[in-house]
């Protein structure tokens, strides 16, 4: 247990090498379509995030939310689109073939 975790805080959560290289590999793909242009990554109050966006300046499309090893979310702005256990199947979302960007 750290300082952080004694005095209340929640503890740093973060991706790790593997998990950002599955993100980025989806990733890559929509950019290489033409639907998402950039991303962002945060450490907020326990949780880490990956941002997707259309345009740079926008909200994000999608993002990509660790809360803890087990615990994963991907939301599309206010509405959840999955909560598992597992990134490899919070990732099935992007799988769908009717999950696509209206221009």
């Amino acid at each position: 247990m750290n300082l952080g975790e004694l005095q209340g805080e929640a503890p740093a959560v973060s991706f790790r090498r593997f998990e950002l290289g599955r993100i980025l590999d989806i990733y890559s793909t929509r950019v290489a379509a033409g639907e998402w242009r950039d991303y962002a990554i945060d450490q907020i109050e326990g949780r880490a995030v990956f941002s997707i966006f259309r345009h740079s300046m926008d909200r994000p499309l999608f993002t990509i939310t660790k809360r803890s090893e087990r615990d994963w979310e991907i939301t599309n702005g206010p509405r959840s689109l999955t909560h598992t256990d597992s990134l490899d199947k919070a990732l099935e979302v992007f799988i769908r073939p009717d999950l696509r960007v209206v221009v």
